[in-house]
């Protein structure tokens, strides 16, 4: 056995310079995260491996629960895309079709958006019940048409979008963007969803990790986890300075996964780069010179997608789709990019500086869905993945229902068939990147 970790991308995207210059670290650094390594032989009842939305959350509803639970993150506590995200609280974390959900039953788009919107109901919750301070902004979020048929296509689906979610869905015309805070060059109109929020996500995080804490979770930093195996004494994880047995072993790493943890998960997931920039702050003057001065998050209605929204205190937060390479030059290549789409989308802040830029992880599988549940032939480990670029809420909601599940508890919220049905593994193994060159390709034609 080897001690290291095989990933599919270079050390590099998994050290800590791609967030040197991430904004949130500002106001949360990561010293403040970090927790003391583990040594030594431990045997727990309940070990989560991952400290990002999902393991805080499993790790908090654990240990309210009243069990003895240790967590171990490879770095620190919100190291991952949960320390680094664009802070979008929202709907989302599905990309399969209707048709391709009906498989698991005609009412499973149904249900699939009752979970998404439960989702985002659960970090309110969180939020409100343990009275964290995430600069928490917007209500709902727009979709913005990049072309006229990306519009035509917004105001067939407002009706449908009102009915699945329960709401009241508001089509905004081109004429209307600038009235509404929202005016932009490249933008055709839009539709209001008023389901979700904007928040600080290392704030969130940190919230999390108190509370956890307080509840009497065991939380240690600096302690990847190299392997978990079967073992005469139940299960048996294997960290560099650490061995630990238990009864129960929740994974919670995500986009962040080493392939060489558990044979099971090799393959079933697909990390993609997201990037992101965030401006200097902003005077009301300079916002209003662009005609954007709306707090509500937004995204454009296309497949590489552009994600946004306004800070409190005016400073705005930009990403989009990274690369498929990771490299100090790749990076910097990368954050050229997203600082020439930021300036094509607010011409008027071209003279706005950006000190701010940083990269993570997003994960994907090839069912387009989540997975929570067990871990195939493997008794007492669970698994909480693949949220597709909208893990704040979908992350924090299934580490929960995770925990649960890990119980023998029914969950308490709905968790749809599709997230339960393991993903299956993509074709061409460690060089599965291609399928993201792919989509690349052709959502660049499909956005024309």
């Amino acid at each position: 056995m080897t001690n290291t970790e095989r990933r599919i991308y270079p050390g590099y995207t998994y050290s800590r310079a791609p967030i040197e210059t991430c904004y949130w670290s500002e106001d949360v650094p990561d010293a403040s995260l970090e927790r003391p390594v583990l040594e030594g032989s431990h045997r727990v009842p309940v070990l989560v491996i991952g400290g990002g939305f999902t393991g805080l959350n499993a790790a908090l509803d654990l240990a309210r629960a009243g069990e003895e639970v240790m967590l171990i993150e490879a770095q620190f506590p919100a190291f991952g895309a949960s320390g680094r995200n664009g802070g979008f609280c929202c709907l989302g974390s599905s990309r399969a079709s209707d048709r391709q959900l009906r498989r698991f039953g005609p009412e499973e788009p149904a249900s699939v958006r009752r979970a998404e919107a439960a989702a985002v109901a659960h970090v309110e919750r969180l939020v409100k019940d343990l009275d964290l301070d995430v600069d928490r902004h917007s209500t709902g979020e727009t979709i913005l048409a990049h072309s006229p048929r990306a519009m035509r296509a917004l105001r067939h689906e407002a009706e449908a979008l009102s009915q699945a979610y329960g709401v009241t869905c508001r089509v905004l015309e081109k004429s209307d963007l600038g009235c509404e805070g929202l005016e932009g060059p490249t933008w055709h109109g839009g539709l209001h969803v008023p389901i979700g929020f904007a928040l600080h996500p290392r704030k969130y995080a940190a919230g999390l990790l108190a509370a956890a804490e307080r509840a009497g979770a065991r939380i240690h930093g600096g302690t990847p986890a190299l392997r978990v195996e079967q073992a005469a004494t139940g299960l048996r994880v294997t960290t560099p300075a650490a061995e630990i047995h238990a009864d129960r072993v929740l994974i919670a790493t995500n986009g962040y996964t080493a392939e060489s943890l558990l044979p099971w998960l090799r393959g079933r997931l697909l990390p993609a780069q997201s990037s992101v920039l965030t401006t200097r702050r902003m005077s009301q003057d300079e916002l209003e010179a662009q005609g954007y001065w709306s707090r509500q998050m937004a995204y454009e209605e296309r497949r590489l997608l552009h994600y946004f929204h306004l800070t409190p205190d005016g400073r705005m937060v930009f990403g989009q789709r990274g690369g498929l390479l990771s490299s100090p030059r790749v990076e910097a290549k990368i954050a050229a990019r997203v600082r020439a789409d930021f300036e094509a989308a607010f011409p008027a802040w071209r003279h706005v500086e950006t000190p701010h830029h940083w990269s993570g992880m997003v994960c994907l599988t090839a069912s387009l869905t989540p997975y929570c549940g067990p871990i195939p032939d493997m008794p007492g480990v669970f698994a909480a993945f693949g949220y597709h670029g909208n893990g704040v809420a979908m992350g924090s909601y299934l580490g929960a229902r995770m925990a649960e599940l890990s119980r023998g508890e029914t969950p308490s919220e709905i968790l749809p068939a599709a997230f339960a049905a393991p993903p299956p593994r993509f074709p061409l193994g460690r060089f599965r990147r291609a399928f993201l060159a792919a989509e690349y390709g052709m959502a660049k034609l499909f956005d024309l």
